[in-house]
């Protein structure tokens, strides 16, 4: 892998390896001075790069151990390979992405959400970490999760499951921007899953992931006509299914098939967290520069996101709203706008996705930064896995 799935970050990694075995890993570990894992390469920032060694966990053995309520699965699998084992046996996450083409070490290490009300993160028990000197921990602290690939190779992961269950998907559109302000917290909350597409010009659409069992809510809107993309001009037959036909959690709760190619392609993307309290607030901030925004913009999808424990998930300690800007392919005008949207809003933004947000202003936003700083050099003390990324919003290793 050379490039990130977007084409925006060329790896600067000295050489490339797949290990095969925990013995292998094991070796590679003990024989380099710097690496980092890379897991789908769907991330629009740097996180993944190393000037080193860069790791695939693509062939390592399978893992997939149910037991109860919780499953153990080897953490370089995608979630769209996971889900139909956990289909089968009567299991389901409580959340899928919007793209399932993505691992699942590298979806919980950013915290990256989806449809539901929490992260992916928020279902982690525990994760089973390879260091430096080849020493295998298992971890459970809520520092631990969302730690960008700075404590180590993520080996297998334990995940709490719920039984399967079963959704339908509708879009319904026409919805005026002055109703969704208003009614926000009912639109939101009306649905096991809600996601707002928003124009900047007046509109929004509503994809609705209904739980099929669940109190029906009445939308604002009508339900479209046919089935949609989120990006105008983008196939339908990409999407999982809509019309409202019930089907299984993983073949609803995404918005994108497997086996197509996720969102539009050529994009960057960039995903903005702030207080709930304040969604209202920020959303008007941001329609005040629609101007500058539609010309660069492909689609904007608005969500809410549960308070969870984890101490860097964007979603930390606070419920919150999050706004995911898929931009034109065109890097150095939407990182000249970036600065101007972060003022606005002063977010905590995705860590796997483009942003400008200084390393001071950062750490002011997050309780446990100076914490989870500690716990980088405990678990990494020569600093093998903390990368130009790590580096600049979480200084040198003790040992540096």
């Amino acid at each position: 892998m050379k490039t990130n799935w977007a084409g925006n970050i060329t790896f600067s990694a000295a050489q490339a390896v797949t290990p095969t075995t925990a013995d292998d890993l094991r070796a590679i570990l003990r024989g380099s001075s710097a690496v980092h894992v890379v897991g789908s390469g769907h991330s629009f920032s740097p996180i993944a790069d190393t000037t080193g060694t860069l790791l695939s966990l693509a062939a390592m053995p399978k893992v997939f151990e149910p037991a109860g309520r919780t499953v153990r699965v080897n953490a370089g699998a995608t979630l769209a390979e996971l889900a139909p084992r956990l289909e089968e046996a009567g299991l389901a996450l409580h959340t899928l992405p919007s793209l399932p083409h993505i691992t699942i070490a590298g979806a919980i290490a950013t915290a990256t959400h989806g449809s539901g009300a929490r992260s992916l993160a928020g279902a982690v028990r525990s994760i089973e970490v390879m260091r430096a000197d080849g020493s295998i921990v298992e971890l459970t602290s809520a520092g631990a999760v969302v730690s960008m690939g700075g404590l180590g190779v993520v080996t297998a992961v334990t995940l709490d499951v719920v039984p399967s269950f079963q959704v339908a998907q509708t879009v319904y559109e026409d919805v005026a921007w002055t109703t969704l302000l208003s009614q926000l917290d009912q639109i939101f909350d009306g649905a096991y899953s809600v996601s707002a597409f928003v124009d900047w010009q007046g509109g929004a659409t509503l994809w609705v992931k209904h739980r099929v069992g669940d109190a029906p809510f009445r939308f604002p809107g009508q339900p479209a006509d046919g089935p949609r993309h989120p990006v105008v001009g983008q196939p339908p037959s990409h999407c999982t299914e809509q019309d409202g036909v019930p089907g299984p959690w993983h073949a609803r709760l995404p918005h994108f098939k497997a086996e197509f190619t996720p969102s539009v392609g050529e994009e960057l993307q960039t995903e903005y967290f702030v207080p709930r309290t304040r969604a209202v607030t920020a959303l008007r901030a941001l329609a005040e520069m629609s101007t500058v925004i539609s010309p660069l913009v492909q689609a904007c999808e608005i969500r809410t996101i549960s308070a969870e424990p984890q101490w860097l998930s964007p979603a930390a300690d606070r419920d919150s709203l999050a706004i995911h800007f898929t931009w034109v392919p065109n890097t150095p005008a939407v990182l000249a706008l970036l600065p101007r949207l972060e003022e606005a809003i002063a977010p905590r933004p995705h860590w796997g996705k483009l942003f400008t947000v200084p390393p001071t202003l950062l750490a002011a936003r997050y309780p446990q930064w100076d914490t989870f700083k500690a716990l980088l050099n405990e678990h990494d003390p020569k600093g093998v896995f903390r990368n130009d990324f790590l580096t600049r919003y979480f200084g040198s290793s003790a040992s540096s």
